[in-house]
């Protein structure tokens, strides 16, 4: 799910050298998946705030990625975000065909869990109810009318700062500032909603510099929660049909994207599964991300930062 505002990597590139995420390397790891070969945990929603609960208990650092037939695709082509996928720390199956391809191959119970009901779930639980929270990505404003939403749903919630990019790659000037932000902050979770491919490398790259523990890569959720995206019924995700019901409100954004990728992905799973072709796990920590500098669509729009007060 992509959002306007985010970093865009290129051919000229600044090369980010990830350190290791401990709670990936160090925790227990989930019985998974392997969709063309991006590892998806098989983790129901409990399960996925389990793990979440266990990184921020231990002080450790580790992101999430939110794994959709979009993602799976692109990860196909780029090298970056398959490294990306395998460095987090948590890999959910936040679409119902991801879901479906792990009930195949032997995981009768897994379930899609979604980033924005992940969202929602981590705001109102009790047992999150001391942590803070940074916003990252959106249109101009939409992180603040997101602070907002939560501070109305969860009036516990301590949202402690938000942070809109701008339509291009930041500038050295900007990367920094944003930095010593984030790290006056030190928020526990930094919720990233940049769209997929960008937030996963974001995260990756992101994730050593930032005083932080939970980066989140939920794409369209600030949009959902903040209304400007209408959710579905449980039957049409239950169904598989939440890319139709996204497709009629941005037909204009999505058609390329699902006419491209959905067709392609059924084919080749289809191989997967009856063995035709395999597809071997991207091992985690091989690539590196990358962030341009240069050549990102310029845009007027200067970046908006907003600190919001502790809401405890």
């Amino acid at each position: 799910m992509k959002s306007p505002a985010a970093i865009a990597p290129a051919a000229a590139c600044q090369r980010c050298e990830s350190e290791p995420h401990n709670a990936r390397n160090s925790s227990a790891a989930s019985p998974s998946i392997n969709v063309l070969g991006v590892r998806v945990d098989d983790l129901s929603m409990n399960g996925a705030l389990s793990k979440i609960a266990q990184i921020l208990r231990a002080r450790q650092k580790g992101y999430l990625s939110a794994i959709c037939v979009y993602g799976v695709m692109e990860a196909q082509r780029d090298t970056d975000l398959a490294g990306a996928y395998a460095d987090a720390a948590i890999a959910i199956p936040d679409g119902m065909p991801v879901a479906w391809v792990g009930r195949l191959q032997g995981h009768r119970e897994m379930q899609r869990v979604a980033g924005p009901d992940l969202m929602r779930e981590v705001f109102l639980r009790n047992e999150f109810a001391h942590y803070t929270h940074f916003f990252y990505g959106g249109k101009e404003g939409v992180a603040e009318e997101l602070a907002a939403s939560f501070g109305r749903l969860a009036p516990w919630a301590r949202i402690v700062g938000t942070y809109t990019p701008p339509f291009r790659a930041l500038t050295p000037h900007e990367e920094r500032e944003l930095i010593a932000r984030i790290n006056r902050c030190k928020p526990d979770m930094i919720w990233v909603g940049i769209g997929t491919p960008k937030q996963d490398k974001f995260m990756r790259c992101y994730l050593p510099k930032f005083d932080t523990h939970v980066m989140f890569g939920v794409g369209a959720a600030f949009d959902f929660h903040t209304g400007r995206i209408q959710d579905c019924s449980d039957w049409i995700k239950r169904a598989g049909l939440q890319w139709l019901h996204r497709l009629i409100q941005d037909p204009k954004r999505l058609w390329w994207r699902y006419l491209s990728t959905n067709p392609v992905f059924l084919w080749r799973i289809a191989l997967q599964l009856t063995g035709l072709r395999t597809y071997s796990s991207v091992m985690k920590g091989r690539q590196v991300a990358r962030f341009s500098r240069q050549s990102a669509p310029e845009a007027p729009l200067q970046s908006r930062k907003h600190e919001v007060q502790s809401q405890r």
